[in-house]
């Protein structure tokens, strides 16, 4: 069962905006899930961008606080990042992450999304 799925990702103009979504499997979504966006630029280490816990609570690189947004929606058990201003240095493949335990169980899962290429250019 293919557990996250990401999308949104393409090219656009510096200061241009793009909405990525990481659709997630119910098992996932409804338990004390931890979701995360990641990135990856090529010779760079992957790189924390936004974290979202079961409680709404989040947490953001300091240097993306205030252009990207990380939320959830529930009911359709999907993470979004708005990303505002966007600059050529964010140009990276962003990965969807989640870790936590299922639904209703102790049972521990940790999985990524394949990634979602973004291209910030003129």
């Amino acid at each position: 069962q293919v557990q996250l799925v990401e999308s949104g990702g393409g090219l656009v103009q510096p200061g241009g905006s793009l909405r990525l979504s990481c659709a997630a499997s119910g098992s996932i979504y409804r338990g004390n899930s931890i979701m995360e966006w990641n990135r990856q630029a090529p010779g760079k280490q992957r790189e924390l961008v936004a974290r979202i816990t079961s409680d709404g609570t989040t947490n953001y690189a300091d240097s993306l606080k205030g252009r990207f947004t990380i939320s959830r929606d529930n009911a359709k058990s999907t993470v979004y990042l708005q990303m505002n201003s966007l600059k050529p240095e964010d140009t990276a493949v962003y990965y969807c992450h989640s870790t936590g335990t299922f639904y209703g169980t102790a049972t521990r899962y940790d999985y990524w999304g394949q990634g979602t290429q973004v291209t910030v250019s003129s």
